[in-house]
């Protein structure tokens, strides 16, 4: 019984962080936190309703991300997102989208084409429609059942990180039909080189689709989207 009540109560303390953490670096990727602002336990554990426990917490595990930097004796700082920042994590996901797309090739299950196979179409019925907010969603659910499908956590995990973290830039440069269906077409033609078990194929597709949302962030200015979307320069 003891024992039990022990992990129960860990198991809670690491859920509430993992709250706390999600909140945090939510509030910082939005811009909501700028760069140099100083994240006081105090105040942020009041505001949540919770300790300062999970909030040092958090704070640690955001300085490993980056995020944050933490000064003895002084305290937590956001370091926030550059323009440089964005374009790195662009050029790094092309790679890794390739890879995933790769290693689908052997490991995607029947139920998981068919859940593509879905979202494309859904895609296609919304993109006509000029749905954005259903094309944004649509887009998303797309990328991380290819994470899925890769068969491996780890790559699963980096990509859903970096997928997040440009979230606010990827959500404006689909907000034109003409990059929706371009962007539409190249998951369809990925797919199918996953179906195919074209390995060579699946990962150079998946690697150009990347590069084509990096040059249409270049068209569009990426300072300006930052901006646009509070985050910070």
């Amino acid at each position: 019984m003891d024992n039990y009540s022990g992990n129960k109560e860990i198991m809670d303390r690491y859920s509430l962080r993992g709250k706390v953490f999600n909140k945090i670096r939510e509030d910082i990727l939005s811009g909501d936190y700028p760069e140099k602002y100083e994240l006081r336990e105090a105040a942020i554990s009041k505001e949540m309703g919770v300790s300062r426990t999970p909030v040092r917490e958090a704070l640690r595990q955001l300085e490993l991300e980056g995020l944050v930097s933490i000064i003895p004796n002084k305290g937590a700082y956001v370091n926030g997102i550059t323009s440089k920042d964005i374009y790195d994590i662009y050029v790094i996901r092309s790679y890794l989208e390739g890879l995933c797309a790769k290693w689908a090739c052997e490991n995607i299950t029947a139920a998981q084409i068919e859940d593509l196979e879905e979202i494309i179409y859904l895609s296609e019925f919304h993109i006509k429609k000029e749905h954005w907010e259903q094309i944004f969603e649509l887009d998303n659910r797309f990328h991380h059942a290819m994470y899925k499908a890769c068969g491996s956590k780890i790559l699963e995990h980096i990509l859903s990180d970096y997928h997040h973290y440009v979230e606010r830039v990827r959500k404006n440069t689909l907000s034109s039909q003409e990059r929706a269906s371009m962007a539409g077409r190249e998951h369809k033609a990925i797919l199918q080189s996953v179906k195919d078990k074209d390995e060579e194929k699946a990962e150079r597709l998946a690697n150009e689709h990347i590069f084509k949302s990096i040059a249409n962030i270049k068209n569009q200015g990426l300072d300006k989207l930052m901006q646009k979307h509070r985050i910070n320069k």
